[in-house]
C-alpha cells in the first residue's frame, strides 16, 4: 500500500474482540492504526502486549493509545496524541460496546444509563473530539460498528439492543451534519457471534435477581439463550468475528466517495438486509421531501 492510500485510523474498544482483529488487520493492510483502550499501562498492558506483538512485522504501524468513552477529556486527549503523531485521522472506528443480558424489569435504570452511557453516548464523546480535526481537513471516514440486532430484536438484551439502536441514531444524524465537510459515514453491522469475542464472556446481568426470579415461566428460555442463539449459525457453525475486521479494511480501503452507507459482515444470516435497503430507500425519500438532498454529500 502506497503512503497515499496509507490511512490514520482510531480504533475504540480495541482491548478484545473486534477491535482488537479489526485494529491488527488494518495495521496488516498497510494503515497507521491507534488502537485504544482503558488504561494500556495498568490492567490492561497484557491486552496492549498482545496487539503490539500480533502487529509486528505489518506493513502498517499499530500502537496503543489510551482512551476512554466514559471521559470526555480522555477522548480528547487521545484525539490530540492521533494528530500530533500523525498530523491528521482520517478514519474513527467506533467499536466501544459492552453486552448485557437478561430481564429487562430486572435491570435497573441505573444499569440500562449505564449501558447507553457506554454503548452511545461514548461515540458521541469521541466525536466531539474528532469532528473538528476532520472538518479542518474536510475529509474523514466515521465507520461505526453497530449490530444487525437493532433491526430484529432478540429476546433478553433489551439494554443492549436499546443502546445500540441509539448509536445508530447518532450515526444517521451525524451523518446528516457532516457530509457537506467531506466526512463520510459507514454503519457496519455484524451478525451473531457466540465465539471469538469477549462480548458474551465479559456480559452484565441484572442486580435485581429477585425480579429475575419471578419470571419463572420463561426460565428455561432464558437458561437456553445460548444454545438457542447457536441455532441460528449456518451449517452448525459458529462465525468467525474476523469477517467483520475483514470489512472494517475493506470500507477503509475503499476510494473516497465510494463507501457504502450500511455494510453487514454475518455468518448467522441475521438479516439485517432485509431492512436496510428499504431504510435507505425512505431516507432518500426524506431527503427529497425535506428538500434538503445537499445535506447527502459535500456542499
Amino acid at each position: 500500500m502506497s503512503a497515499e492510500t496509507s490511512r490514520t485510523v482510531l480504533v475504540t474498544g480495541a482491548g478484545t474482540g473486534m477491535g482488537a482483529l479489526a485494529s491488527v488487520s488494518l495495521a496488516q493492510a498497510g494503515h497507521r492504526v491507534f488502537a485504544s483502550m482503558r488504561d494500556p499501562q495498568g490492567r490492561n498492558a497484557d491486552k496492549a502486549r498482545a496487539l503490539l506483538d500480533q502487529a509486528k512485522g505489518a506493513p502498517g504501524e499499530l500502537s496503543v493509545v489510551e482512551l476512554d468513552v466514559l471521559s470526555e477529556e480522555s477522548a480528547a486527549a487521545a484525539v490530540e496524541h492521533v494528530v500530533q503523531q500523525a498530523g491528521g485521522i482520517d478514519v474513527v472506528v467506533h467499536n466501544a460496546a459492552h453486552l448485557l443480558v437478561g430481564v429487562t424489569e430486572a435491570f435497573s435504570p441505573e444499569e440500562v444509563l449505564r449501558a447507553f452511557d457506554v454503548n452511545a453516548v461514548g461515540a458521541l464523546r469521541v466525536n466531539r473530539a474528532v469532528l473538528p480535526v476532520m472538518r479542518r481537513q474536510e475529509s474523514g471516514l466515521l465507520l461505526w460498528i453497530g449490530s444487525g440486532t437493532t433491526r430484529a430484536i432478540p429476546p433478553f438484551l433489551a439494554p443492549y439492543t436499546a443502546a445500540k439502536a441509539a448509536f445508530d441514531a447518532f450515526a444517521e444524524s451525524t451523518a446528516w451534519e457532516v457530509s457537506a465537510y467531506g466526512i463520510e459515514t459507514t454503519i457496519l453491522m455484524p451478525g451473531v457471534f457466540t465465539h471469538g469475542t469477549a462480548h458474551f464472556a465479559n456480559a452484565a446481568f441484572p442486580a435485581d435477581t429477585e425480579r429475575t426470579a419471578a419470571y419463572d415461566k420463561i426460565a428455561p428460555f432464558l437458561a437456553s439463550m445460548g444454545e438457542d442463539t447457536e441455532r441460528m449459525m449456518v451449517n452448525g457453525v459458529s462465525a468467525d468475528p474476523q469477517i467483520v475486521a475483514d470489512e472494517v479494511v475493506r470500507v477503509v480501503d475503499l476510494p473516497v466517495g465510494q463507501r457504502p452507507r450500511r455494510t453487514v459482515a454475518d455468518g448467522s444470516d441475521y438479516g439485517a438486509e432485509i431492512i436496510n435497503g428499504a431504510a435507505e430507500e425512505l431516507r432518500l425519500r426524506l431527503a427529497r421531501r425535506m428538500g434538503v438532498t445537499r445535506l447527502l454529500g459535500r456542499i
